[in-house]
This record gives structure tokens, sequence and C-alpha cells, in this order.
């Protein structure tokens, strides 16, 4: 049993992560007592049947209350008002992480509302699937996958490690970066890709019924893997597009000059500039299998 980290932890958003997170703090820190808070009764009950958290109610302020972590772990949109609400109930030396996968909205939206004593890290554990509520938790899912923190300057160094430590514990590598890099990798390797693929779906639900049946009876794995990711939850996919805008739009007109490109290629008949192509990308695929992100 790995020593316990925090005594109270308060986790304000049990879906998929939350929940996941509740699991290896059960795990790992048997003795830590978990408040979990949901809007939804619904949501709470699926909780005590699952018997992840100590106490359960819909209620922030509260959840946070002689908390020592606090774990924001809702849509982005939500982050203001959340804020607003717990800090009158935290506690001095309380802590303060999220698990968005935004950081400067985190920074605008969480910071200014917290009383001084308490100090905000920013996270983002890169680790997820498309299925959604505390049901599809799972403690394994953040194994070996990475998980970025972006605490502001002022923020104290010990805060940050026991927010470390805690992912540590669910067997995650940690790292810190400031929040607008982040936001602008993030961009690149999770934002976009949804994006894409929310677009190739959605172009399949307007062709003609007799198509679309064919387009899901013959799915090829490169359809089928879209679909998965664009199933994933739409409210956090919505508030992280709005969040995260100027980063996705640089981006996705860089993706529209190079399409622009290969449809150039194909028109063309240009088959060099299309090899040369597939084969640099190739090579990122093989870069990420040596990396064990696959």
């Amino acid at each position: 049993m790995a020593e316990t980290l925090f005594d109270r932890v308060a986790i304000i958003g049990i879906g998929l992560v939350g929940s996941s997170l509740a699991r290896v703090i059960r795990r790992d820190n048997p003795r830590t007592h978990i408040a979990a808070c949901a809007r939804s009764a619904e949501t709470l009950d699926a909780v005590r049947r699952l018997q992840i958290a100590d106490e359960t109610t819909d209620d922030p302020a509260a959840a946070v209350k002689n908390a020592d972590l606090v774990v924001l772990a809702t849509p982005l949109s939500a982050y203001a008002e959340l804020a607003v609400r717990i800090a009158p109930a935290l506690k001095p030396g309380a802590i303060v992480t999220d698990v968005g996968s935004v950081k400067e909205a985190a920074i605008r939206d969480i910071a200014p509302a917290l009383p001084p004593g308490v100090d905000f890290v920013p996270g983002h554990p890169v680790a997820g699937t498309e299925h959604s509520g505390p049901e599809a938790g799972f403690a394994e899912m953040f194994a070996d996958r990475w998980c970025i923190l972006t605490p502001p300057p002022d923020t104290a160094p010990e805060a940050v490690a026991k927010v470390t430590a805690l992912w540590r514990l669910a067997k995650m590598k940690v790292v810190t970066m400031p929040a607008e890099h982040h936001d602008r990798v993030l961009a690149v390797t999770s934002h976009l890709p949804h994006l894409i693929a929310y677009t190739i779906v959605g172009t399949a639900t307007e062709l003609g019924q007799d198509l679309q049946s064919e387009v899901v009876a013959y799915s090829a794995g490169g359809f089928r893997d879209f679909t998965r990711i664009a199933a994933s939850d739409p409210v956090m996919w919505r508030d992280i597009f709005l969040a995260n805008s100027e980063a996705v739009l640089e981006l996705l007109q860089r993706f529209s000059e190079d399409l622009t490109a290969l449809q150039r290629a194909i028109r063309r008949g240009d088959g060099d500039t299309l090899h040369d192509w597939f084969t640099r990308t190739r090579a990122i695929r093989r870069s990420i299998i040596e990396a064990k992100q696959a």
C-alpha cells in the first residue's frame, strides 16, 4: 500500500476520468476519504452502487469542505461557476487541480476565484476512451500515459509535487510545461484529430440512405477508428474547441492547405508527391509505437 497522499479528496464531476481517479485512490490509498459531486442523481446513485466514494453530494461547496485536494473533472464550461461556488468553502492549504484539455482556459476561469493560501495546479491526464459516466471508469486507464501539469509561476512547489505524486500513483508519466505550449501541442495531437473525425463521420450521415447502410456494413478499420473518436462526449468536445479556438483554427488552416496540396497531387496523377507524403507520415506511427503510446 502506497503512502497516503491526502486525507480527504473531493472529486467534482465523477464521469470517466473522475471515477477512474477515484478507483486509483481506492486501490492505492484506501484510507483517503473521497467525496464525489455530480449534478445528476443518476450519476450519484451509480457512484454509491460502485462504492467508489465515501460520500456523495450535488453541492460542490459541501463536497470540498475540509478537502486537502479538490479535483475538477467537469466540462470546461462549468469551471468558472464551480470555482466561485467552492472558493468560500476551501480550507487554507488546500490544493485545487483539474483534468481539462485546455489549460489557459482553466487558469483564466479558476485561478482568480481561489482564496489566498489555496494553490491551483492545472493538470491534464492524457488518457481516456470514447465512453462516459462512472461505470466507464477503470483504474488502469492512466497507466503508462502522460499527465501534463501547467502550474502558474507562483504555485508552491510542494503543491506541484503532491499532484505529481497522485498521477504517478496512477502509473502516469508526469511532465510540466507552460499552459500556452500545452494548448498548442494538444491542438495537434488531440483536438484537430477529433475535429476531423467528427467531420468525416458527419459527412457519412449526409449520404443517401442506401449508401449510409453500406458504409456501416462495410466499415474498414479507418472509418471504424473515426467513429470511435467521434463517439466521445459531445459536451466536453464542444467546450474544448471553444476554449482552444485560436490554436485549433491556426492548425485547421495549415491542415486545409496540406489537404489542398494532396487534392492537387491526386488530380494531376502526381504519384511521387503522394508516396513521399505517405512515407513521411508513416514514420510518425513508428515513433508513436516506439514511445509505447500506441
